[in-house]
């Protein structure tokens, strides 16, 4: 298992300024959830207490705006925040009060998310005209992203209520919004779900200021009363990503893709007896313990030794020492370099499955790198006197066979995810084979024929490409397993029989078999 660090890290932070809903559904107690299973710390700052079930509001205490803002700068003064998201501001006074806090700290205020929480699930008005106005005019100016349902858009344009029921209404409204100063305007299209190719599906837009550009953000309609607390969710999950340094196009993906999981598989549970609300830590099901990543997951449900076994090899040892025998690690190069030629083609089949250019771009870098470490192979090669013809006439192992047979199968037989992991066992396991014996004082320098190799997998080139393989990993774990623990085990089970594929090839340089 690879060695458990003691750095100190910069923990991403999101704040939310909000109401606290006692059903624990919206609200404050809806961002702080979101926020903690997206792995962000979260503070808070309350502008009103509700007395509310799954049934409905019966009662609302709203705070002073002078305490709102003292919440705030004692908050911002110390902890601080990477990204900062508005729900519920029941009254001039309070949004004045955070429009004031915010501008004595502007670098906290650069990613502020605005759900602009002003008309209830049955319609009715939340916010009387002089808050409305001053959403307009004090707060929307200073905003990056946001976030309003239909109705919430109707109210801050002055339109009637309906007046906005079709996709064109929608573009046309998030233009105007536009106009009143967020960069961005993400139009939730819950309320007017449409029909695509006999389909029932809902489109988000999202508006791109500067450039005029509209996107359309599409999920499966979801039909369920579990939908307490979605704006809320979806806002608290925007600024999670904006905290963790993504663009706004990417945060707002990663979040409709959140809510529309949170909302699916709540559709089936039952908390109260009115509307409940949508399931938070779906996407925490699938990992052993809180807080763990997927590729840290898959470390962990490895049986007990099986990963130092791999990287500890005598084989490696051999490495590090220097005493491995050239014959065997010459044959060792050979079947490494055949079986890399495999590598390479499941790395463009990857980039081949990608849905989108970055991971399709990351892939290919992938390739690249391949294409690097070979060449690295026939240095070492010709230094021993070994032709690239001979390289490419070695008869293939079967050890090597088996493993190449192994990876491309699941790539063609299975999804991105699986082939990711089904070579991440050697991405994983040389990066960190690499280092360790970098790191370790035993290990030998001077005149080690394999120091040179050494470097080549603790290199800042191998570790940029195990940086880019696990993002690929716990980007695409976040849609294919955050819902399925049947899911999550064929991911480790893939990933330990890499390892011990892995095993096996230390063992057939060391026999040349």
């Amino acid at each position: 298992m690879p060695p458990v660090t003691t750095a100190i890290h910069n923990v991403p932070k999101a704040l939310t300024i909000a109401g606290s809903d006692s059903g624990g559904g919206a609200g404050i107690q809806a961002d702080i959830k979101t926020m903690a299973a997206l792995q962000v710390y979260s503070s808070s700052v309350v502008t009103s207490v509700t007395s509310q079930n799954t049934l409905g509001v019966n009662g609302i205490h709203e705070l002073p705006a002078e305490f709102v803002k003292q919440q705030l700068t004692t908050v911002l003064s110390d902890i601080g925040s990477d990204a900062i998201k508005t729900g519920m501001l029941s009254s001039a006074p309070i949004i004045q009060a955070v429009v004031d806090a915010l501008k004595e700290y502007p670098e906290c205020a650069k990613n502020l998310v605005v759900d602009p929480v002003m008309v209830s699930t049955s319609g009715s008005r939340l916010l009387n005209k002089d808050a409305v106005d001053a959403v307009l005019t004090q707060l929307l100016p200073m905003t990056l992203v946001l976030t309003p349902n239909v109705p919430e858009a109707e109210v801050l344009l002055g339109l009637a209520p309906g007046k906005i029921a079709t996709l064109d209404d929608m573009v046309s409204a998030a233009r105007q919004l536009a106009k009143a100063g967020p960069a961005f305007v993400l139009l939730k299209g819950g309320h007017l779900p449409q029909t695509r190719h006999d389909q029932r599906i809902v489109i988000d837009l999202l508006y791109d200021r500067d450039t005029d550009t509209l996107l359309e953000l599409v999920q499966p309609y979801v039909d369920t009363l579990n939908t307490h607390g979605t704006g809320c969710t979806l806002s608290a999950a925007i600024a999670s990503e904006l905290a963790k340094g993504l663009n706004v196009t990417d945060a707002v993906q990663n979040a409709t893709t959140y809510i529309h999981h949170a909302i699916e598989s709540a559709a089936h549970v039952k908390i109260g007896t009115g509307a409940g609300p949508v399931n938070h830590f779906y996407n925490l099901r699938w990992m052993p313990y809180s807080g763990s990543s997927f590729v840290q997951a898959l470390y962990d449900a490895l049986p007990e030794g099986l990963w130092e076994n791999y990287v500890d090899h005598p084989f490696v040892r051999g490495i590090a020492d220097g005493t491995l025998p050239r014959e065997c690690f010459i044959y060792y190069i050979k079947q490494d370099y055949l079986y890399l030629q495999s590598y390479a083609r499941a790395a463009a089949l990857a980039a081949y499955k990608s849905k989108d250019i970055d991971t399709c771009a990351a892939n290919a870098k992938i390739v690249t790198h391949i294409h690097d470490e070979t060449q690295t192979h026939l240095k070492y090669c010709e230094q021993w006197g070994i032709s690239r013809e001979e390289v490419l006439a070695t008869p293939e192992s079967v050890y090597n066979v088996a493993y190449t047979r192994f990876v491309l199968d699941k790539g063609a037989s299975g999804d991105q995810l699986d082939l990711q992991v089904a070579m991440a066992a050697c991405l994983l396991g040389y990066g960190d084979i690499g280092v360790r014996l970098f790191n370790n004082p035993a290990t030998k320098r001077e005149g080690n024929p394999y120091w040179p190799w050494i470097e080549t997998y603790a290199g800042e080139q191998y570790q940029d490409a195990v940086d880019v393989g696990k993002k690929l990993m716990e980007d695409l774990a976040t849609h294919s397993v955050s819902t399925s623990a049947t899911r999550f085990k064929e991911a480790c089970d893939i990933f330990e029989q890499g390892v011990r594929l892995e095993i096996s090839f230390w063992d057939m340089g060391l026999n040349m078999n």
